[in-house]
């Protein structure tokens, strides 16, 4: 099963009053686990950035003018959702109607409305009465978006990945322990699922420090020691 877990930031509240979507940002997977594929695009909204919506995203107007217009990466976006994956969007409606205003002034299909999965809905029924921001969630489930100074589209779609799993009831949802089941005479083997590597390596964690500390501890074992295979 695939699913795209996506989300958008805009100029303002709502595209009936001319406000456009300056960024794109959505993260695919296959059965509730990511591949490292991901769609990112940031998009001139042709027009000004409000100082309100500055203010959450901090995408201005020297930053975007030279950016695609939607019409210019509109086809490229549906190429990535596909025809029939779900769409993981918190607070889908507000993203919605901004994809598919821009996607009619663009004069491509629309999205259908049963493509979207709601994850603030989600939230709300299965804690009624609780904060479903996707700030309390990420509290909730001790997802880290210590990096979340400003709301972005990409980064807050790889958060929001964590925790449309965690309200699915973990991290691996439809893990079973079974053995897979014996194919029909005649009929192809089905190549196993395997993620893919990222497009990027993720940047290391480690801090020059705890690297020189830990080579001097290295140092003091001896010439035998087994760390020396990895240096």
């Amino acid at each position: 099963m695939r699913e795209i877990v996506l989300d958008t930031e805009t100029t303002g509240f709502e595209p009936s009053e001319g406000h456009r979507i300056v960024e794109i940002g959505a993260v695919e997977l296959l059965n509730h686990m990511p591949t490292g594929r991901v769609y990112h695009q940031y998009i001139n909204p042709e027009r000004a950035m409000p100082a309100e919506a500055f203010a959450v995203h901090g995408l201005g107007d020297d930053f975007l003018r030279d950016k695609p217009r939607f019409a210019e990466i509109g086809a490229a976006f549906w190429d990535f959702i596909g025809m029939d994956a779900k769409l993981v969007i918190h607070n889908a409606s507000f993203d919605m109607k901004f994809l598919n205003a821009e996607l009619s002034w663009a004069k491509l299909p629309l999205i259908a409305a049963d493509r979207a999965l709601d994850t603030l809905l989600i939230a709300r029924r299965k804690f009624p009465g609780s904060p479903a921001s996707l700030d309390a969630l990420c509290r909730r489930f001790g997802v880290d978006n210590t990096s979340r100074e400003k709301h972005g589209a990409l980064l807050d779609s790889e958060i929001l990945a964590e925790v449309y799993l965690e309200l699915l009831g973990g991290r691996q949802p439809d893990l079973v322990l079974s053995s897979a089941p014996t194919p029909k005479a005649g009929a192809q083997p089905v190549e196993a699922w395997r993620p893919r590597t990222r497009p990027e390596p993720l940047p290391p964690r480690l801090t020059e420090a705890e690297a020189e500390a830990h080579a001097a501890f290295v140092a003091g074992l001896g010439d035998a020691a087994i760390w020396r295979r990895f240096a």
